[in-house]
């Protein structure tokens, strides 16, 4: 007979604590047309819904991916976080600022493609 306990998991616990966001609420303009069937301003298709995104903020996120990071990466996000929060009075945990970051990125890649701040950067680390 084992001694081990069984306890429930977080999910039986706070099963319904949060809402499950099923899918992406559909945006429209002001018209009423969604966005993702308007054109691109640039001319680019399938770009449409990236542009006008923005950083999900604090909400309960339902995909997870891992990034390594070194020492010098997490110091420096690490003094961002403090420093947004002692110089402009934010507080804002290090993940928000990295979805933050993806999202100014994403924009930049869509509104300026070859010329973007990510292509030239992944282009110089080749």
């Amino acid at each position: 007979m084992s001694r081990r306990v069984s306890l429930p998991g977080a999910s039986e616990l706070f099963g319904g604590a949060a809402p499950k966001q099923t899918r992406p609420e559909k945006r429209t303009t002001p018209d009423g047309s969604a966005l993702a069937d308007r054109p691109s301003p640039n001319g680019r298709s399938g770009t449409a819904v990236v542009e006008d995104r923005k950083s999900s903020g604090r909400i309960r996120h339902d995909t997870k991916i891992t990034v390594y990071v070194t020492e010098e990466e997490l110091i420096g996000l690490e003094q961002a976080r403090l420093a947004l929060r002692k110089e402009h009075g934010l507080s804002a945990d290090r993940g928000r600022i990295v979805r933050e970051a993806i999202d100014v990125l994403l924009a930049d890649f869509v509104d300026h493609g070859p010329d973007s701040v990510l292509v030239r950067r992944l282009k110089a680390s080749e």
